[in-house]
């Protein structure tokens, strides 16, 4: 199981969470995020990543500043939310960066059709006004039957990390809001416990 952690924004969050097993760590650049960090620090942060994927998240904004951005840290994919997320997609595939499509989720998962079937799907909970981060799940059977690789993410935590795989059958799983002590701030003990109930470990 492909295990990301997003909303990164301390060093030693990176760090603890790569030695715990996270496959991913993503960061957000949104300008409206709690959890947003601004280029300089981006750069610190992708520096103790080791193998770890790096995710770039982004949110409205100018699909060139994402992909040059991306581009010049050294980042693996980008995750492109809002308004612009067509553009950005494009752009950074033109150039070969990976990407991970955000598909908000109510009461069903909405077809995509701009995407290459190989690139895979983040489904997250759609809350309006909302980028993702939510801490709220939605009904994982909905994403059974998804004929390519998906990533679930939506109030996912220690708690509940089995019972939506088992449920949803995905490629891997994100978190965010339930592996903090505060926004930003990432809670150890529940990051390992998230990636190891994820791992099956």
């Amino acid at each position: 199981m492909w295990v990301k952690v997003c909303g990164m924004t301390r060093v030693v969050d990176v760090e603890h969470a790569v030695a715990a097993g996270a496959d991913a760590v993503g960061f957000v650049i949104a300008e409206n995020s709690k959890r947003r960090v601004d280029a300089d620090m981006l750069e610190r942060l992708v520096a103790v990543a080791g193998e770890a994927t790096t995710v770039l998240v982004s949110a409205n904004q100018e699909p060139a500043d994402v992909v040059d951005l991306a581009l010049r840290i050294g980042m693996d994919w980008v995750q492109p939310h809002g308004s612009s997320q067509d553009q950005v997609i494009a752009s950074a595939m033109s150039v070969g960066l990976a990407v991970l499509v955000p598909v908000g989720v109510d009461s069903a998962v909405s077809p995509v059709d701009n995407v290459p079937a190989s690139v895979p799907l983040l489904l997250d909970t759609k809350v309006r006004g909302q980028d993702g981060g939510t801490g709220v799940t939605f009904d994982w059977t909905l994403a059974r039957g998804i004929d390519r690789r998906f990533v679930l993410a939506g109030g996912l935590g220690p708690a509940n990390v089995a019972d939506a795989i088992a449920a949803a059958q995905p490629w891997g799983v994100d978190a965010v809001t339930l592996l903090e002590a505060a926004p930003g701030v990432k809670d150890h003990t529940k990051v390992t416990d998230f990636i190891r109930k994820a791992k099956g470990l």
